[in-house]
């Protein structure tokens, strides 16, 4: 007999039996007693060993299953979920550290196996493998393989309007170490200090400090950065997202591209331009190009296949002004030994082919769909918030009610089974912005994503009446 010796309950506390159950399985699970697969005794077995009515287990069991951390499964009895197996703690660019396991995960970044196109990439890996001669099979050239860098340079000038050449496209092992690089060659440039977006990814901000340039951060407002406040910065190189600003997901406005341009050119500086989900311009008006098509002398483009295909293909590309390509290629010589040749050639048989087309082309449909899914839901089960920004990327920026107590909306909503990140974690210590919740939307369906809204305003609406803020009118 299958027995859970954890499991203990008390008839002297104030919490029914079945809440009792219920939160002792969320526990073990949380702390990793439990894991995903395990099974778990019959009902009428663990009523039998609490001493209990049957009925207390059956219901605290179809409470578990309901909220996702259970499932049912005909002739093999009820086991811990499948889908909460914990993620290994690994420090990265963007380490979280440990995450509660919950049901809706709506934190940005993540990962969906089910988005990649195995078939596809097999099929690409294949061409590149059978093609692959004692050139191919060598050490990589530190700049990338040519048949990448030739591709790149026709797809990012036809899909993003980029303009280079692939001479000075460099292939790199994803935006961290592509952004490495250059905080080692720009010093060589005179560039002592780079600005910042705030908001922004905080984590990034630390990631070019310990690499060796201070950091200056800068404000972003409804157009996109303050160039005004940028050029007092004393700078000379800022990292942007102009595309789909994170976290505000607002996208630099026309008037603001050219003003950065004209800042690059008068301050004799750089823009490092982060197109990281610039695959996907949701909005049905044309999307906008890269800023590095406007100053392809003061911009550095940035781009990878993390959003667009997976992040473990460690697999980017830098566009660079020629003075920093040679500054890069000379720190390149000093430290590395390049990039893995054979996913350099596959990703290179996707451009060529027109797989990665298409596949983009079924992200781009799926992710509408959600993000429209999400609005529709925003609108009826959290008075008063708003979606900000462009419909682009993978998450949205949810504006909250004014003088909503962000920090108690978010632990009220993991109390729900919800995991959402609130703005203040994007800005600089001392700032405090208007409240929001910043939302990845595709790691979900549509029907969870709106389980997960109601959640939240269930969670907004139990806030204390001082707490919710002020609803805004319709």
């Amino acid at each position: 007999m299958i027995r859970l010796a954890s499991i203990k309950v008390s008839r002297d506390s104030s919490q029914s039996l079945t809440h009792q159950i219920q939160t002792a399985v969320k526990g073990e699970i949380a702390e990793g007693a439990l894991r995903p697969g395990t099974r778990l005794p019959s009902s009428r077995a663990l009523a039998d060993d609490l001493r209990v009515s049957r009925s207390v287990v059956v219901e605290a069991y179809g409470q578990l299953i309901a909220e996702g951390y259970l499932e049912a499964v005909q002739g093999s009895g009820t086991r811990v979920a499948g889908h909460l197996a914990p993620a290994p703690r690994v420090p990265t660019l963007l380490d979280e550290g440990s995450v509660p396991t919950v049901r809706w995960d709506l934190r940005t970044g993540g990962t969906v196996p089910a988005h990649f196109p195995h078939r596809e990439w097999a099929g690409a890996y294949q061409i590149a493998l059978r093609n692959a001669g004692r050139a191919e099979l060598d050490y990589p050239p530190l700049s990338g393989v040519m048949p990448l860098r030739e591709e790149l340079a026709h797809y990012l000038g036809r899909v993003r309007g980029v303009r280079t050449a692939p001479e000075q496209i460099m292939v790199v092992q994803g935006f961290a170490h592509g952004l490495a690089l250059l905080c080692s060659a720009l010093p060589r440039l005179g560039v002592e200090k780079v600005a910042v977006e705030d908001p922004g990814l905080v984590r990034q901000h630390r990631f070019v400090q310990e690499a060796g340039l201070p950091t200056v951060p800068v404000p972003v407002d409804a157009e996109g950065i303050d160039v005004a406040a940028l050029a007092r910065s004393g700078a000379r190189a800022v990292l942007v997202t102009p595309f789909h600003q994170f976290p505000t997901g607002v996208t630099l406005s026309p008037r603001r591209r050219a003003e950065l341009v004209d800042w690059a050119r008068r301050s004799d500086g750089y823009v490092i331009e982060d197109d990281y989900d610039g695959d996907f311009w949701l909005e049905p008006r044309p999307h906008p190009l890269a800023l590095q098509r406007a100053a392809p002398d003061r911009v550095v483009y940035a781009g990878t296949t993390s959003k667009a295909l997976a992040p473990v293909l460690r697999l980017g590309w830098l566009a660079s002004p020629p003075a920093v390509s040679a500054a890069l290629e000379q720190v390149r010589r000093e430290r590395d030994l390049g990039t893995e040749g054979l996913t350099q050639l596959a990703y290179a048989e996707l451009l060529r082919a027109g797989t990665l087309d298409r596949h983009l082309r079924r992200l781009r449909a799926r992710y509408r769909s959600r993000r429209q899914a999400l609005g529709q839901a925003v609108h009826r089960h959290l008075p008063g918030t708003l979606v900000i920004g462009a419909a682009a990327g993978l998450h949205a920026c949810l504006q909250l009610p004014p003088h909503t107590d962000e920090a108690l909306l978010v632990r009220r909503a993991l109390d729900r089974s919800v995991l959402v990140r609130g703005a203040r974690e994007f800005v600089t210590p001392g700032r405090r912005p208007s409240p929001a919740l910043v939302v990845g939307y595709a790691g979900l369906p549509a029907t969870a994503l709106v389980d997960a809204v109601r959640e939240l305003g269930r969670a907004w609406a139990g806030l204390p009446r001082g707490q919710r803020g002020v609803a805004r009118s319709a």
